[in-house]
C-alpha cells in the first residue's frame, strides 16, 4: 500500500476510488433530498443554493440521485467483474494445470468467444435472458469469463514447471493439493491487476445497458438509466445529462489508474 500511494498514477486512482466509496457506502445518508422526491415547481433548474446540480425534467435533485445512484453503479461493476474472474480464473486454472487435449478444447471454445467483442455478446446475452439488473450482471460476467480464462491460463502455464510445484509432484502430492496451495497462489497477483482494469469496463458496460433500457429499471437512479431518461431534455439542462456522464467516466478513470499503478508494482522491469 505505501508502493501504491508513492506512486503518482495510483495516488490519483485512491483519491477518486475513496470519493466513488464514499458516494456508495453512505450516498443515500447524505443525499440533501429523496432522489425519488418530485419538486413540479423546479423542473429543469440549473445550479443553485437549494439544489447543487440543478433539477431534472421531474425536479428531482440531481446530486442526491447521483449519490443515491453510486451504490447501484458500482455495485454492479464490482459484482459482474467478480463473477466473470471466479468463473475465467477457474477454467484458467483448470486449463493451465491439466493441460493435453482438456487444455486444447477449453481454449478453442474461449478463442471463439473472443471473437465477439465484449458489448455485443453482452447485448447477445441480455437479448436471451431478458432485461433487468441481474440478466445484464450476469451478461457482463460471461462476457469477461474467456479473456480471464485465457490471462489465467498462461499465468498457470509460467508456473506449473517452476521447482515448488515440481517438488510437491515428487512428494507424491494429490493434483488438487498442487493447485490449490503451490499454482494458485503464486497466479493470482496478474489475476487481480486484471480485474481491477475490468472494473472500470463493466461499470461502462452496465451503463450502457442501462441507458439501451436492457440493465436497471425505472425508478432506478443508476447513472446510465439516469442519463437515458434526461437525455431528450440536455439542451434544456445539460447537466442532466453531464453529471451521471461524468460520475460513470471518473469512477472509470479511478479503477484504471488503480490498475495500471499494481501492473507497473507487480511487474519487476516496470518496479527498476
Amino acid at each position: 500500500m505505501r508502493d501504491l500511494l508513492r506512486h503518482p498514477t495510483g495516488l490519483a486512482g485512491a483519491v477518486l476510488l475513496a470519493l466513488i466509496a464514499v458516494m456508495t457506502i453512505l450516498g443515500p445518508l447524505i443525499a440533501p433530498y429523496d432522489p425519488q422526491q418530485f419538486h413540479p415547481l423546479s423542473r429543469l433548474q440549473g445550479p443553485s443554493a437549494a439544489y447543487w446540480l440543478g433539477t431534472d425534467q421531474f425536479g428531482r435533485d440531481i446530486f442526491s440521485r447521483i449519490l443515491n445512484g453510486a451504490r447501484s453503479t458500482i455495485l454492479f461493476g464490482l459484482g459482474a467483474t467478480m463473477a466473470g474472474v471466479a468463473a475465467g480464473g477457474a477454467i484458467g486454472l483448470i486449463a493451465g494445470a491439466i493441460g493435453g487435449a482438456v487444455d486444447s478444447l477449453i481454449m478453442r471454445l474461449l478463442d471463439g468467444l473472443l471473437a465477439v467483442p465484449d458489448l455485443l455478446f453482452t447485448l447477445l446475452i441480455v437479448t436471451v435472458l431478458g432485461g433487468g439488473s441481474g440478466h445484464a450482471m450476469l451478461a457482463v460476467a460471461i462476457a469477461f469469463m474467456p479473456g480471464l480464462a485465457r490471462i489465467a491460463r498462461s499465468t498457470v502455464l509460467s508456473v506449473r514447471t517452476r521447482e515448488f510445484v515440481l517438488a510437491a509432484q515428487a512428494r507424491g502430492e494429490s493434483p488438487a493439493y498442487v493447485i490449490a496451495c503451490e499454482i494458485m497462489p503464486n497466479t493470482i497477483a496478474p489475476i487481480i491487476v486484471e480485474a481491477t482494469i475490468r472494473v472500470s469496463f463493466a461499470i461502462m458496460l452496465g451503463a450502457t445497458l442501462g441507458f439501451l433500457g436492457l440493465g436497471a429499471q425505472p425508478p432506478s437512479t443508476e447513472w446510465g438509466l439516469m442519463i437515458a431518461e434526461a437525455r431528450q431534455y440536455m439542451f434544456r439542462n445539460p447537466i442532466c445529462v453531464a453529471a451521471p456522464g461524468v460520475a460513470i467516466a471518473l469512477a472509470a478513470l479511478g479503477f484504471n489508474l488503480l490498475g495500471d499503478a499494481l501492473r507497473d508494482l507487480t511487474d519487476p522491469r516496470g518496479r527498476r
